[in-house]
């Protein structure tokens, strides 16, 4: 008879342990694949669960508001520059068609920001300091050009 199997002359019948052992070693790769399965999917839900919870923990730092025109109507897809107040890493943003704009994922820090569109512009609003987390609304009113655009010109009221 095979001994390897764990048959004898006197047992025609494998052992208990040959029998254990040859299920386990045919569960072993299904098992490795459930261990690793299981093992993706906890890293897989950390990772989210880390995203997710990371803005709720660190608050987002945003800087919104509107831009007014010399006639104190909203001046439609004007563009917002800003900047730190350091002068480091200038960029543009443009607001809606009411106006309005948000410059988000900001870090915490000083910014200087100004508006313009239609040939006129605003001063800089300087040092508008935001905080971790912080939403800081501003108002920006464009009262600088060269000449006053015949839009704003015509928006005027005549006071007769």
């Amino acid at each position: 008879m095979d001994k390897s199997l764990g048959m004898t002359a006197t047992s025609p019948r494998p052992s208990l342990f040959c029998v254990l052992s040859a299920k386990s070693i045919g569960e072993v790769p299904k098992m490795k694949r459930i261990v690793l399965f299981l093992t993706i999917a906890l890293f897989a839900l950390l990772t989210v669960r880390g995203a997710a919870a990371g803005p709720h923990k660190n608050g987002t730092t945003t800087l919104t508001g509107l831009v007014l025109g010399p006639d104190d109507r909203p001046v439609p897809y004007a563009a917002v520059t800003y900047q730190s107040s350091a002068g480091n890493a200038p960029h543009a943003v443009h607001a809606d068609a009411h106006g309005h704009f948000t410059i988000a994922k900001l870090r915490a820090d000083n910014y200087d920001v100004r508006a313009s569109g239609e040939g006129v512009f605003s001063e800089w609003e300087k040092n508008i300091y935001v905080r971790k987390g912080q939403t800081k609304n501003i108002t920006l009113r464009l009262i600088y050009a060269k000449e006053v655009p015949k839009a704003y010109v015509k928006g005027k009221r005549n006071p007769q």
